[in-house]
């Protein structure tokens, strides 16, 4: 039982994060989008609304990292594939949910980079989290420099998305989605 509303209360502050953003996002807000009770937060996140943010920003790394490797594991390992189907999907997703549903950690990272160094640093380990996984997977492949590429993909992906959000339109997205998976064909050993 306790683990589920710990749970509920997880993604709902994820999704409110990552429409709203961190710091329009009240704690009732979320125990109200959990169906959680007030003092089940405190009780979760005894150091408030910041532990709720790290541990939040965690979380959702560690989701979309999986999500990254399902991605990865249908394409049969080919990273230009990979990359070109995760940019397709964030661009579905983010039609589906109106323009809404936007990358969970940079919202955050945005509003925190000058603001609390605890969601600063959770932020920043879940970025160098995907850009290791990426960078690996490209090495797994012999393209290199893996680890530049990962975060020449990590950082495209991210500046479409928030392209494609503002406009209300895929086609940052779809652009960049074609550009970068061509740098990493490119960037593949002959043969």
């Amino acid at each position: 039982m306790g683990s589920d509303t710990r749970a509920r209360l997880l993604e709902a502050a994820a999704q409110l994060f990552r429409e709203q953003g961190y710091a329009a996002t009240g704690l009732k807000q979320i125990t109200t989008a959990a169906e959680a009770p007030w003092g089940s937060l405190y009780h979760f996140f005894p150091r408030g609304k910041e532990q709720l943010g790290v541990e939040t920003v965690e979380h959702s790394g560690t989701r979309y990292l999986r999500l990254f490797d399902l991605v990865y594991a249908r394409t049969e390992s080919r990273a230009d594939e990979s990359v070109r189907d995760v940019f397709r999907l964030s661009a579905e997703a983010l039609e589906k949910s109106n323009w809404g549903d936007g990358c969970p950690i940079a919202t955050v990272a945005l509003e925190a980079a000058t603001t609390s160094e605890p969601l600063r640093h959770a932020c920043a380990d879940v970025f160098a989290g995907w850009r290791a996984a990426t960078a690996r997977r490209f090495a797994a492949e012999g393209i290199e420099p893996a680890d530049d590429l990962a975060i020449y993909v990590l950082s495209a992906f991210e500046g479409a998305l928030i392209l494609s959000r503002t406009a209300h339109d895929t086609t940052p997205l779809r652009v960049t989605s074609e550009i970068v998976a061509r740098t990493i064909r490119d960037h593949r050993p002959a043969g």
